[in-house]
Formats: structure tokens, sequence, C-alpha cells
């Protein structure tokens, strides 16, 4: 469990979150990761190194914390009234956004705490979340709808490693296709 689910923050403890969340994205902006510290954090923040290192245990997880409240959506997707219509935009987004330089800094940030790796299951429950609603709502439509999984491992997860290990971002007709290839066949029989 990471620091943060173990800790639901109210009061003094929501306080202590939100200031050294904000001076960790001001310094990342201001000096970068390279050169950037738990002291230089704390004296922004106006807390203790030890406040840090007891929440958070080192900067890789403070940093992945950082990027999970970055990767959280704060809305459900985008209902045009189709499932290819809905899929297709969500995926774009996810694409762009992901495959930003800022957003890639996240994933890699989120993956880096490998202590503990519920930040990146948090990461993961988002996706299935968003992909959630669309199906939900395709079959509340009657429309026929993959399983979530089977868009997570066909349309999420080369996304991710296009993004992290391709040369490039690949382009938005790349991730087109993806959804098309998870949506061409679907029958009765698979819907969710």
């Amino acid at each position: 469990m990471s620091p943060r689910e173990a800790i639901r923050p109210g009061g003094r403890s929501a306080r202590v979150q939100s200031a050294v969340h904000d001076a960790t994205r001001e310094l990342l902006a201001e000096v970068g990761r390279a050169e950037l510290t738990v002291p230089m954090i704390a004296a922004r923040a106006g807390v203790t190194s030890s406040t840090i290192y007891r929440r958070w245990g080192d900067l890789r997880q403070l940093l992945s914390d950082v990027a999970v409240e970055r990767l959280r959506p704060e809305t459900p997707p985008e209902d045009t009234g189709s499932l290819r219509t809905d899929l297709l935009r969500w995926a774009e987004q996810y694409l762009e956004e992901s495959g930003s330089p800022t957003g890639k800094a996240y994933l890699l940030d989120v993956l880096a705490a490998n202590a503990d790796p519920s930040n990146q299951f948090q990461c993961s429950r988002f996706n299935q979340r968003q992909i959630g609603h669309i199906v939900d709502r395709a079959i509340a439509r009657g429309e026929p709808a993959p399983e979530v999984d089977t868009v997570l491992d066909h349309v999420v997860a080369p996304t991710i490693y296009r993004i992290l290990f391709g040369t490039e971002l690949p382009p938005v007709e790349w991730v087109r296709g993806l959804v098309s290839s998870v949506l061409e066949g679907l029958t009765v029989k698979e819907v969710r």
C-alpha cells in the first residue's frame, strides 16, 4: 500500500501532502529531476526532510505519488453516443497526454518507485475505470462491446509500450488502428 493510500489525508496531513506535492511540481519545473532533492522540497514545502522520508520513504516514491495525482482522470470519458467514437476519442487523448514529454515523465516516475508497486496498480485502475465507463455506456445502448481487459491488452498496453520504448510517438492513425482491431468482429457472444 502506498503511503498516500495508507493515510487518507485530512487536516494537517492533507496540508502537508498538498504543500509537498506543490513544492515538488514547482521544483521539477525550476531545477529538473537531476538536481531535485528531498531537502529542497522540504524547504519549499515548509516541512522537515524527515516528514517527507517518513511519509514517502524516498524521492522516487514521492515523485511516483505526485505523478499518480497528475495522471488521475478528472472526469469520465466523453460520451459521443457510440462505442467506436467514445473509444477512439479516449485512445487518441490517452496517446496525446501520456505521450507528451510531461506525460511520459509521469509514467516513468510511477514505474521508478518499484519498491512499492501500488501506484502502478492505481494507474491501471484509472484506465480500467475509464474504459469501463465507455463499455458500460455501449452495453446500455445495446451495442456489442469488448471486455475491458481486451481494450487494456490491445490498445492501452501497446500504447504505453510505444510511448516508453519507441523512438518517437506513434501517429494518431496508429492508435485508431488499434481501436478498430478491437472492435472488428464483435459479436453478441462477446458482449460483456
